[in-house]
């Protein structure tokens, strides 16, 4: 408490001032003792460890505020320091105060202090309290706290171990969980578990592990208060009473010192799992008390007797059975219910079906029971309720059984199958237990027609549903008649009314099909209602692809209907089934609507046959239809690909089922792949594929040149048409005719011997092209010794050619009138002895050249081709006719040859017509057109006669002639 303080001296001025000092300090001084509080006395602890609660008490005066501050003994760390209020017990005259741990109380000594506290005064602090846990040395033991704790449902729940001296400390477990740990002393250890999760029946284990491998650990259970509910009295004696009530939830809590505990109006109920509680008396309000380790729950309940009867279960059921009922008999356990009003109920049980029937009466003990089916199992069970103030049924009785007695079949049902040779099936379906009445010995099948009295009727076994018939084979069933079948079911008690059925013959058009609504709960048909038609309807069905005695499904349809859902567990996917609709049945089926559809639509299961051909530079493909019962849904159409290397390219997509050809244009030649794919609305197929190897167009290309051909040949027929009508023309500007020599004086001639003598030489030397060394051309002297010798001379093309001249040699025949186309006209003068020839347009080619060179330049390969020349120009002469036998004599062709050739004028045997034919022929250059003609005349002159034979045999020299004789025939 701060203190005034004042300074004074010995001086008289200042001493009043110090005089106040003195009496402000007195003051202060006893008003500090007045305000401090006491300091606590006698503190003493006490501690309920099953609530982790420590109880605090001490003498502290009249104040009523105090410090407290808790301290973990060992480590002296604080646990709790605040200012509390504490009341005084007053029997005791102590002050208390409760403070609950979150550890454990065992788990480590605490130590506690008190001060008092007045405002801001304060006293000094009590001494140290110290309360003892369980890791003190002298316990040198190892533990768990705590030990079998019952917790709530999401409660936090700290668990301590405590070390032995001398251990060390591992870890600890919650299940397979470590867990995070938290030092309270040298020895102890504390972990702390959050929102803990309901327990099963031995609870939880919480380990507490050494590094030695030594363990302890503590178990938890963890579960909820009761709280029960639906709490009700009632009686069934109409004296006791009866209680029952249920758990809202589990409470997770067993074992005897755990589980729930209850009692009714404070009396203990030994209560199973039905949570029953009987009272000898009913006392009209009810209390029950539910009580756990985790708290209590109570609830009430208030009710008059008679409004509460729930009768007990009948007893001792009986039954007298016959055909199409029975009567049911049982009895009661109190005779008080001989006059109570009571509402029964009657359960009667048939195989797969279950029928309640409810009666009523006084006192009721027996009931008959109508509705039944003859020959049939039935078990039945009988509950009962109060029917003034009804509270509740009550208990089933035991079940009981019987068997009602047999009866006649009830008719079939018949439907029939007609192919179209009147061939058939006359189906019916099974009799289930309902129809039957009783085990079916047989069928009766007849069939007959309202004009004969005749009948066809067949005996068949009890398991055959089906009889075929042939019209054809019963003479008294015309093919105009009308035919009816009737079918008789047969068990012990007697037959079946008959049912019949019209055969009609398959004669009709398919009408147009639709296609119908498939649902989870099958296929579902509509139609339009005919407001003439009174008859009942019948809707068939089979599988599309059946043709021949099918096994068809039908159901009947009551008349005025517009629609039905077809149901069957036969139904397949990718089955396409027909469905049809007839009217009138049973008299005269007429045939109103058909459908076709499938369950469920896949990918077709085979592929279409595929061909291709080559048209050209085309391609077709042409493919097949699919068998109906491969196709597994609608074709939708065709998908056209072609193979790419590894991957098909899409060509065409034909969105119809009816186009099954498709055409590829523009390809080239090579090999191509193609597949053809069908789909449905699942998809496509797997595909056919199909190669083709398209060749060059040898078609084509034969009929190209041909029309080329036909073109050439009819250009040439015009050409020639128009050289003919102009051949006058053409003769002037490419033939002009050549003026006739014109000779003086008077040539007549006398006739007599010739006189034919040698003529000089007249020596001509005609050098072309000397730089053309291969050829080598000229014409050289022919000494007059040689000129008659006749034998072959071998020719080198290194050396000069040798050209023959004669002068003409005149004769005294009369000159010969010329004629067209002559080749034999005058070089010459005939006035001297020489003829001085010119040689015009001569110019080296193959065909003047004596032999060609090899084109590869080799002369060992092929030897040179050796010409015979006969001797260059010679003069006219009178012509001779050979005899015989000088033709026969002559074994040489030469000579012939020789011989032949020299009658008449004859030109230079080294000058061939040049003509394209004879180059053509030849294979020899082109040469300019040009021969040795006179000095008079520019006439051609004939080839020699003598020369290669090969060449005479050429037909360029007839084709020569023609074209000559051609221009020359307009010649005047």
């Amino acid at each position: 408490m701060p203190k005034l303080i004042c300074q004074h001296t010995l001086k008289l001025n200042c001493s009043f001032p110090w005089l106040i000092c003195v009496l402000v300090n007195l003051l202060a001084l006893n008003t500090h003792a007045q305000t401090i509080p006491p300091v606590p006395k006698q503190v003493s602890l006490s501690a309920d460890l099953s609530v982790k609660e420590l109880t605090i008490s001490w003498f502290g005066g009249a104040a009523s505020t105090f410090d407290l501050i808790i301290l973990r003994t060992e480590f002296n760390t604080s646990v709790f320091y605040d200012t509390i209020s504490a009341t005084i017990n007053q029997a005791s005259g102590r002050h208390e105060w409760k403070w609950t741990s979150a550890e454990p109380l065992e788990c480590t000594s605490l130590s506690v202090r008190i001060r008092s506290r007045d405002g801001l005064a304060t006293s000094e602090w009590s001494k140290i309290n110290t309360f003892r846990g369980r890791d003190l040395p002298s316990i040198n033991t190892l533990q768990m706290y705590p030990q079998d704790r019952v917790v709530e449902v999401g409660s936090n729940m700290t668990f301590c171990c405590i070390v032995e001296e001398g251990k060390t400390f591992k870890e600890m477990l919650y299940g397979n969980t470590i867990m995070n740990v938290t030092r309270l002393s040298r020895r102890s250890y504390a972990t702390t578990l959050v929102n803990v999760e309901p327990t099963g029946v031995s609870g939880s284990n919480i380990v507490c592990r050494l590094k030695d491998l030594s363990l302890t650990g503590a178990v938890m259970f963890v579960g909820y208060p009761p709280l029960p509910s639906d709490f009700v009295c009632e009686t069934q004696d109409l004296k006791s009473a009866e209680c029952h009530w249920k758990e809202a939830r589990d409470s997770h809590l067993t074992g005897e010192r755990r589980r729930t505990r209850y009692s009714v109006n404070s009396r203990n109920c030994n209560v199973d799992s039905q949570l029953t509680c009987r009272l000898p008396l009913w006392d009209g309000n009810w209390t029950l008390m539910a009580e756990n380790s985790l708290g209590h729950y109570s609830l009430s309940d208030s009710a008059e007797l008679i409004h509460r009867v729930r009768p007990v279960a009948p007893v001792n059921l009986s039954s007298i059975a016959n055909a199409w009922n029975a009567t049911v008999i049982w009895q009661w356990t109190y005779e008080s219910y001989f006059t109570l009003d009571l509402n029964c109920q009657v359960e009667s049980t048939n195989h797969e079906s279950k029928t309640l029937h409810v009666f009523s009466g006084v006192g009721l003990r027996s009931v008959k029971l109508s509705g039944l089916h003859p020959d049939q199992a039935y078990t039945v069970r009988v509950r009962c309720g109060d029917q003034k103030y009804f509270w509740k049924w009550g208990d089933w009785s035991q079940t009981f059984s019987f068997k009602t007695q047999t009866d006649v079949p009830d008719p079939p049902d018949v439907w029939m199958w007609m192919n179209k040779d009147r061939t058939g099936l006359v189906v019916w379906k099974p009799l289930d237990y309902q129809q039957s009445h009783g085990r079916v010995t047989g069928f009766e099948v007849t069939l007959w027609n309202p004009e004969d009295v005749e009948q066809h009727t067949q005996i068949l076994p009890p398991n055959t549903y089906s009889v075929q018939v042939n019209l054809t084979e019963m003479a008294s069933l015309g093919v105009n008649k009308k035919v009816f079948a009737t079918v008789v079911v047969k068990n012990i008690k007697g037959a079946s009314p008959p049912s019949r059925v019209p055969l009609r013959f398959i004669d009709e058009q398919p009408l147009v099909l639709s296609k119908p609504v498939f649902t989870n709960n099958g296929f579902f048909l509509f139609w339009q209602q005919n407001a003439t038609n009174t008859c009942n309807y019948l809707v068939e069905w089979l599988d599309t692809s059946c043709e021949h005695d099918c096994p068809v499904k039908w159901i009947r349809v009551a008349a005025g209907s517009t629609n039905v859902s077809i149901e069957s567990e036969n139904f397949k996917p990718g089955v396409r089934y027909n469905f049809s609709l007839y009217s009138c049945p049973s008299d005269s089926p007429q045939l109103i609507k058909r459908w076709q559809g499938y369950t469920q639509e896949l990918v077709p299961s085979r592929s279409v046959p595929l061909s291709v051909k080559s048209q050209d530079s085309k391609v077709v493909i042409t493919w097949g239809e699919i068998p109906l019962s491969d196709r597994r849904g609608f074709v939708l159409g065709y998908n056209v690909y072609i193979s790419n290397g590894s991957e098909l390219a899409l060509l065409a997509n034909l969105s119809s089922s009816e186009m099954r050809r498709y055409v590829v244009k523009g390809l080239s030649v090579g090999n191509y792949k193609f597949t053809v794919k069908s789909y449905t609305s699942a998809g496509e197929d797997t595909g056919s594929t199909a190669s083709i190897t398209l060749e060059p167009f040898t078609d084509a290309l034969i009929l190209e040149m041909l029309g080329a051909l036909g073109t050439i040949t009819i250009l040439l027929i015009i050409v020639t048409f128009i050289c003919y009508k102009k051949r006058n023309w053409v003769k002037k500007a490419f033939y002009p005719d050549i003026p006739e020599p014109k000779l003086p004086g008077d040539w007549s001639r006398l006739q007599g011997p010739l006189d034919v003598r040698p003529s000089p030489h007249s020596m001509v030397h005609i050098v072309e092209k000397p730089e053309r060394d291969f050829n080598k051309e000229t014409l050289v002297v022919i000494p007059e010794e040689e000129e008659y010798f006749e034998k072959d001379e071998p020719v080198d093309t290194d050396e000069p050619m040798s050209l023959r001249y004669y002068n003409q040699v005149v004769d005294d025949r009369p000159i010969r009138p010329r004629f067209p186309g002559s080749s034999a006209s005058s070089a010459s003068s005939l006035d001297s002895g020489h003829t001085d020839v010119t040689y015009t347009g001569i110019q080296t080619s193959g065909s003047s050249l004596v032999f060609q060179p090899d084109p590869q330049g080799s002369s060992e390969e092929q030897p040179p081709e050796v010409v015979r020349y006969d001797g260059g120009y010679k003069p006219q002469m009178h012509p001779k006719v050979l005899s015989d036998d000088v033709v026969l004599k002559s074994s040489n062709p030469f000579q012939e040859s020789e011989a032949a050739s020299s009658v008449g004028y004859k030109p230079q045997c080294s000058w061939h017509l040049d003509s394209p034919t004879d180059t053509a022929e030849t294979g020899s250059l082109a040469p300019s057109l040009g021969s040795p003609t006179s000095v008079a005349s520019t006439q051609f002159l004939l080839p020699d006669g003598d020369g290669d034979e090969k060449n005479k045999q050429q037909p360029s020299s007839a084709a020569a002639t023609w074209f000559s004789n051609l221009l020359l025939s307009s010649k005047p």
